[in-house]
């Protein structure tokens, strides 16, 4: 059975019955649900309630609430939701960098110095206020596959997303992430098992290639299209920051 995407009154809802989700967000692990959810938040929200704004949000949807799934929630209106399929997976995504989270390499700094480990400088330098405010730009990825997973390889389908996210990410906008971003991943229960995940496997080269198509086409939908500028820089972000600390490499 293909998932069904539906958006409603600024949510995004995948529903397939018999489903194991895993999910990075708010509230997240491990869930067997019929569907996860995308939350639009509008400008200057501020809840923190966040369980109690998902039900209500989900409700005026005429979506089920409580949620009966796991749900993200991004500043980024709905109508910039892409979705991508190939073979055994669907992914959606939403994206904004409002809030980017700049890692530089060792070709723009030192990676560290031999010594201490325990002798670390903590100097992550923020732009804006820094902060992790729910809502504030951020990239979501949903995905779902027809292949049915063990916990362990549906784990290892988070990291498969978020690598290809990072990846078309950084190609796009000269950042691997934001400071809010989050993955759910789904395997329907009722479907052909596989045993693995990863780049090399279909549901692992399927789901590569859905985020990256999702990813690059939400970002289009945003920003070339003028509805907002990207950001070149941090500094040109409204919020962000930059992971400059320092570390002691060392041999173990």
């Amino acid at each position: 059975m293909a998932p069904e995407l539906r958006i409603v009154d600024g949510v995004l809802h995948i529903r397939r019955p018999d489903t194991r989700w895993l999910s990075t967000g708010w509230g997240g692990g491990f869930a067997d649900a019929p569907a996860a959810y995308n939350v639009s938040v509008p400008t200057g929200w501020e809840r923190t309630d966040l369980d109690a704004y998902v039900a209500e949000r989900l409700a005026e949807a005429d979506f089920e609430s409580p949620p009966a799934g796991p749900a993200l929630l991004t500043g980024v209106d709905m109508r910039h939701a892409r979705a991508a399929r190939s073979g055994p997976v669907l992914a959606v995504a939403t994206a904004g960098v409002s809030n980017p989270a700049a890692l530089p390499t060792e070709e723009e700094r030192p990676v560290g110095v031999e010594g201490d480990p325990d002798a670390v400088a903590e100097a992550d330098a923020p732009c804006g206020d820094g902060s992790d405010t729910v809502g504030r730009g951020t990239v979501n990825v949903l995905l779902t596959t027809e292949r049915r997973l063990d916990d362990g390889a549906l784990a290892n389908l988070i990291a498969v997303a978020a690598e290809a996210k990072a990846a078309t990410l950084l190609a796009a906008t000269g950042f691997p992430g934001t400071t809010t971003d989050a993955v759910v991943v789904g395997s329907a229960r009722d479907g052909k098992p596989a045993p693995f995940s990863g780049s090399a496997t279909e549901v692992g080269s399927a789901a590569r290639a859905c985020v990256r198509d999702a990813v690059r086409a939400t970002l289009d939908a945003r920003y070339a299209v003028g509805d907002r500028p990207l950001p070149d820089t941090v500094a040109d972000a409204e919020y962000g920051v930059v992971t400059d600390r320092e570390t002691a490499v060392f041999r173990p």
